[in-house]
């Protein structure tokens, strides 16, 4: 993992290192949003094996869904046995604003362009999460939440790669979804907006 690599990623605001001071503060809040989001992000992948709208999806498409769904799943397991272990508890409810309002902007009920949406909409949640790993793996001083997030950001990099080479993918094979760029550029200046907004909080999601 590299600082240089990290500010690779396309996000239009870079989190500042101070966040990850909000974060670490309260590491029990911080652990109970971790494992509920990676529960989130495997049921996300779940959902989308069954979304292509018709007609055959494109190659390889159960393949790395049911991949990440499963990638997803070790990574909860990981937290959930650092939560127990530190004598936090999971908690039932859970509520990402973040995620929320992103999905918000998905175009639902239209076919292929709701499809590439979903897609956005997932790489860009795991850029940020890949942003926000690679902070707390260098900026935590408790040794097993800087191994654990150092070991993770890998895997959110790369799952935020492949959903968006998947939309691409979608948006050429569908025909009818507008240019998939042109609306990637436009997810990432509202991701920009809704991160800016979200409160102070140690959450994995938070601002500051």
């Amino acid at each position: 993992m590299s600082t240089r690599v990290a500010r690779t990623l396309p996000l239009r605001c870079k989190t500042p290192d101070r966040w990850a001071a909000l974060a670490l503060s309260d590491p029990g809040r911080l652990l109970n949003d971790h494992a509920h989001l990676e529960k989130k992000a495997a049921a996300n992948a779940l959902d989308l094996l069954l979304m292509w709208p018709s007609g055959d999806p494109p190659k390889g498409w159960t393949k790395f869904l049911s991949a990440i769904a499963k990638d997803e799943v070790g990574h909860l397991a990981t937290v959930l046995r650092l939560l127990e272990k530190r004598g936090f508890p999971l908690s039932k409810a859970h509520r990402c604003q973040y995620a929320h309002e992103l999905r918000a902007l998905v175009r639902k009920g239209q076919g292929p362009a709701e499809v590439v949406d979903r897609l956005l909409i997932s790489s860009l949640i795991e850029a940020r999460s890949a942003e926000r790993f690679e902070i707390l793996g260098r900026c935590a001083d408790d040794s097993e939440l800087t191994k654990l997030y150092r070991g993770l950001w890998a895997s959110e990099h790369g799952h935020y790669r492949i959903f968006l080479e998947t939309a691409r993918t979608a948006g050429e094979c569908c025909r009818k979804a507008e240019d998939v760029d042109a609306r990637w550029e436009r997810l990432l200046d509202a991701e920009a907006k809704i991160i800016q907004a979200q409160p102070a909080k140690a959450l994995l999601h938070g601002w500051v």
